[in-house]
C-alpha cells in the first residue's frame, strides 16, 4: 500500500511527538479497545499484520523463523493491554526482545507502514489508528539499535 507524502509526514510527526511524550497514556479509558472491536478486532488486525510482516521484502527476514500464531497472539495481548482492554501482555520487554537484532530506523518505519496497511484493511478508523500508533511510538527507543 502506497501512502501519500502527507499521510506519511503526519504519521511520522505524530510518532515523533509521541516518542517525546512517554507519559502519553489512555489508562483507565477503554475507548480505543472498543473502537478496535475488542480483543477479536485486535486479533483480526494482527492476523492480517503478521503474514504481511513475514512476506515483506524489507523486513521479512526478521520474522522468517517466527511462529506466526504465537506472534499474533503476543501482539494481540500487547495491543489489547495498551488500548485499555482486559488483556495482560506477558511477553518479553521490547528492549530484551530486540537487542541483538540490529533493527534500523528504516526497519521500524517499514513495520509501521505494514501495520497501517493492516489497520486500513481491517477498517480501523484513521483517528483510532493514530491513537494506537501514539501508544506504540515510545517503543521505538527500545526496538531500534542502529541507524
Amino acid at each position: 500500500m502506497k501512502l501519500s507524502a502527507t499521510v506519511k509526514g503526519l504519521t511520522l510527526s505524530m510518532l515523533l511527538v509521541a516518542a517525546w511524550s512517554p507519559t502519553l497514556s489512555f489508562a483507565g479509558d477503554d475507548s480505543l479497545y472498543r473502537a478496535w472491536g475488542g480483543k477479536a478486532g485486535i486479533r483480526a488486525v494482527m492476523d492480517d499484520f503478521v503474514p504481511r510482516l513475514k512476506s515483506d521484502a524489507r523486513i521479512g527476514s526478521f520474522f522468517r523463523d517466527t511462529n506466526a500464531q504465537h506472534l499474533a497472539g503476543q501482539l494481540t495481548d500487547q495491543l489489547c493491554q495498551l488500548a485499555g482492554g482486559p488483556c495482560v501482555y506477558d511477553g518479553p520487554d521490547m528492549k530484551s526482545a530486540h537487542e541483538d537484532m540490529g533493527v534500523r530506523r528504516s526497519d521500524f518505519h517499514a513495520l509501521v507502514e505494514i501495520l497501517q496497511a493492516s489497520m486500513a484493511a481491517r477498517g480501523i478508523p484513521f483517528a483510532e489508528q493514530n491513537r494506537m500508533l501514539a501508544l506504540l511510538a515510545p517503543m521505538h527507543r527500545d526496538v531500534v539499535s542502529s541507524r
